[in-house]
């Protein structure tokens, strides 16, 4: 990966349409399993958790997976944790220190491209002990990916869908997922064919993507982003484009209808109004904002 965001910037249209796709949860099934198995575990170890192991994890899942804000990037939903954690009655009579993390909080407001080379160049110029610690715990998260996550493949229906809008439409992946994990996945699975770039953290948000790789060359109108939480949403948005929901828990229906009938629809120019406002609504409803221990 010379200079990915170089690739997107000079990317010409080959297509009249543009879609982008999100990654984890949404082409592939890996949502679960890294979070459970390679995230969570390391966020216990590595920030020290262990007397309040079981809450962490409630916390993690709640955050990362099953609310409003799944999909969010790693930094921004490790700090949530934090907070969910140091406001739970529970937590607190286990006398436990919750991390306080003042530099990666501020870090996160500042810096666009919430990656480890990030990281990595800003620990070099700062001996910050909890921004240290954050790329410790990444890195670790990373490896325990790499060594995990494989076999894994995409929903039904992804590679349908990817053969019928290839010649139609310019694909892009577009997620906050480190750039190698994604690029391993995608061609794991025979399916990097399809994309004309796959662009992760490293080349900054999702928003960021769309904007670099299509803003001024595409119709609004003729831009569409497909993902599995609001965030992704939020990156069509910025950029005027549609989008496309695939729903928790049901991604295989989701899948279907976006080959069976949303593509079709989007091509025709039949998709935004009632039928998209159809779609997100019933998209929000899977995703709640209060977690279950505070109901």
């Amino acid at each position: 990966m010379s200079d990915p965001v170089a690739e997107l910037k000079n990317h010409k249209p080959g297509k009249e349409y543009f879609i982008a796709i999100d990654s984890d949860g949404c082409a592939f099934d890996t949502m679960e399993i890294k979070h459970k198995e390679c995230f969570i575990p390391n966020i216990v170890k590595h920030w020290e958790l262990q007397p309040v192991s079981k809450y962490a994890r409630a916390a993690a899942e709640f955050v990362n997976l099953y609310s409003k804000w799944r999909g969010v990037n790693r930094f921004p939903a490790l700090t949530m944790v934090f907070d969910l954690l140091e406001e739970w009655d529970e937590v607190q009579a286990r006398g436990v220190t919750i991390p306080k993390a003042p530099n990666l909080r501020k870090w996160i407001e500042t810096e666009s491209k919430l990656g480890n080379p990030a990281l990595e160049a800003y620990c070099k110029e700062h001996d910050e002990p909890d921004m240290h610690q954050a790329l410790r715990w990444s890195k670790a998260v990373n490896d325990t990916v790499a060594d995990m996550v494989y076999g894994v493949p995409p929903f039904p229906y992804v590679r349908q869908s990817l053969e019928a809008a290839k010649p139609l439409a310019d694909i892009l992946v577009c997620s906050a997922t480190p750039h190698d994990a994604l690029t391993r996945e995608w061609e794991e699975h025979d399916i990097a064919k399809y994309p004309f770039s796959i662009a992760g953290q490293e080349q900054g948000k999702k928003a960021e993507h769309i904007d670099l790789a299509a803003s001024g060359r595409y119709d609004t109108s003729k831009m569409l982003m497909i993902g599995d939480a609001p965030g992704d949403m939020k990156a069509a948005r910025a950029n005027k484009a549609l989008f496309f929901p695939i729903n928790p828990g049901h991604e295989e229906a989701s899948w279907k209808r976006f080959h069976d009938e949303a593509l079709a629809k989007f091509i025709a120019g039949e998709y935004a109004g009632d039928y998209e406002a159809a779609l997100i609504e019933e998209f929000d409803a899977y995703l709640p904002d209060t977690p279950p221990w505070k109901k």
